[in-house]
């Protein structure tokens, strides 16, 4: 059964939903006046969030050369929002349903996204933007792709191949297809998700940082989609580089020695972090 752009837009809440223990942890860290104990004990009645969650907290991409062993020392140790996005990553590579759609590599869109992430923390830490925010945002741009090939898999069959056919980006296939695309999508389900103000203006500005009033934290997230693509780091064979924004280039100002470390960093983490997130 196909679908217009209008009603898939219009049944966004049958899109996929965090889990209620993480949405329920989420609403609990925004709030100060929660014990830490409190929201520890939320999260450990999920025995492999906890686990997946302290595996990365100890990662190359967290650590601070102490070894975190619990919820709470995490909590205390690393801070309440680096924690809360640790358990962002880990449960949202586990929250989508696999395997709807044969043809849409799952692997390769978290190595992506995960890369993505790593790379626009590295890029944030040199321009002292705050760090976790760029890791959330990397991690959650391209969410929209993943909700439609999960929520509409026969559609999103014709998206890959039109793809393949026209030798072309994610897009310009979706709109081909869909009559909107994944961008669109992903700021529906951000909404949904009462992800922050920041957050949706990231999701929505990646692929046009340019627009006004996209907000620093696209043009970050634009520069680590790129590097993520031009590093080949989803091990795909139909790979596309995005065109860099001059502006956005221009706007974030990085060295050439500034970049040498990022590109490194983003290989190094994105292998660790992958095979603690994906197994």
């Amino acid at each position: 059964m196909s679908h217009t752009a209008e009603e898939i837009l219009a049944q966004i809440d049958d899109l996929p939903s965090l889990p209620a223990l993480v949405m329920d942890v989420l609403n609990s860290i925004d709030d100060d006046s929660i014990p830490l104990e409190q929201i520890a004990h939320k999260v450990q009645l999920d025995s492999a969030l906890t686990a997946k969650t302290l595996r990365l907290a100890n990662s190359a991409c967290f650590s601070r050369q102490v070894k975190v062993s619990t919820l709470s020392h995490a909590l205390s140790f690393l801070g309440m929002s680096t924690t809360k996005n640790l358990i962002i990553a880990a449960a949202l590579t586990g929250c989508f349903p696999q395997g709807l759609l044969r043809t849409f590599d799952y692997k390769a869109f978290w190595r992506h996204s995960i890369s993505s992430a790593v790379c626009a923390r590295a890029i944030a830490r040199h321009l002292r933007f705050n760090q976790d925010y760029a890791f959330t945002a990397g991690l959650l741009h391209d969410i929209g792709r993943l909700a439609l090939a999960s929520q509409y898999p026969e559609e999103y069959a014709r998206v890959v191949q039109w793809r393949a056919e026209h030798d072309s980006h994610w897009i310009a296939a979706e709109q081909a297809c869909l009559g909107l695309d994944h961008v669109a999508a992903g700021v529906a389900l951000a909404k949904r998700w009462h992800l922050s103000g920041t957050l949706q203006l990231a999701i929505a500005g990646h692929h046009l940082p340019d627009a006004p009033g996209a907000g620093f934290l696209a043009a970050i997230v634009h520069l680590a989609d790129c590097i993520s693509h031009g590093l080949d780091l989803c091990q795909v064979d139909d790979e596309h580089v995005p065109p860099v924004s001059i502006i956005a280039w221009n706007a974030l100002g990085l060295s050439d020695e500034a970049l040498h470390q990022i590109f490194a960093e983003t290989e190094m983490q994105t292998a660790e972090v992958s095979r603690i997130l994906l197994g």
